[in-house]
């Protein structure tokens, strides 16, 4: 989600495939600020769905899903997105209150699930956050897992991200993954890369793996998307999926 309505989110209703659809936003990483609950429902509000959030510390408001009927109100949604701030915060809240099982039951359901930053790499194996060496360094964290690998966000936003993911999949911190350009959106289907989108010119995402002793970083092709996006962020896109046995 980004200062106004942009590309990428419009990109990423579309990707749910319905009409209208139902959005909720949950924004746990930054402790739910009032100001981004403020320009989520501004900007969604105007994409033609139906936006609601799950906030933790907030009291509840209009359009919050009720803390005693949680699992109900996300399962009832097309698409979840997730906003930024501190990842390894954010997942200990989930898994405090059992969000991290019935976001997997959402996914199992068809809901797409996306977000940025925090709200990009939380979906992975593993993933490159700045959540404890602090602003602009990187280490690795255990994530959700419902993607494999690992992944870094502001590939290009933030100088020693780039540096710092290499090291950590080259020390073997980390298991190969993808770096993800600020705008720039990856959408998964069956748990592969479905397709690389942009909203800026020359941002991608790229593959980053150990091989022969070395790290080799090869670029995605993305799509640039425009005005008008196509109907098939720094973020990262689940479509709905069948479930898996034993997920």
């Amino acid at each position: 989600m980004e200062r106004r309505p942009s590309l990428l989110d419009e990109y990423f209703v579309r990707a749910t495939g319905a009409r209208n659809p139902k959005v909720c936003f949950i924004s746990t990483g930054a402790g739910d600020p009032e100001e981004w609950l403020a320009k989520y429902y501004k900007a969604f509000s105007k994409l033609g769905c139906r936006p609601s959030h799950l906030a933790f510390f907030r009291k509840p408001r209009r359009g919050s899903i009720p803390l005693t009927r949680i699992e109900r109100g996300l399962l009832a949604q097309d698409a979840i997105y997730v906003g930024g701030g501190n990842t390894r915060s954010m997942l200990a809240v989930w898994r405090e209150w059992g969000l991290d099982r019935i976001l997997r039951k959402a996914w199992n359901a068809g809901v797409l699930l996306g977000g940025m930053s925090a709200g990009a790499i939380c979906w992975f194996k593993y993933g490159a956050t700045d959540s404890v060496l602090g602003p602009g360094r990187s280490s690795a964290l255990s994530c959700l897992d419902f993607l494999p690998g690992s992944c870094s966000p502001h590939f290009d936003g933030e100088p020693r991200r780039r540096g710092d993911f290499r090291n950590l999949i080259s020390s073997g911190k980390l298991p190969s993954g993808i770096g993800i350009d600020d705008g720039v959106a990856v959408l998964y289907q069956n748990r592969q890369i479905a397709e690389v989108v942009s909203s800026r010119t020359g941002a991608t995402a790229y593959r980053i793996a150990r091989a022969s002793g070395t790290v080799v970083v090869a670029p995605l092709q993305a799509t640039r998307l425009h005005s008008k996006p196509n109907r098939r962020l720094q973020a990262t896109r689940m479509k709905p999926r069948a479930p898996e046995p034993g997920r």
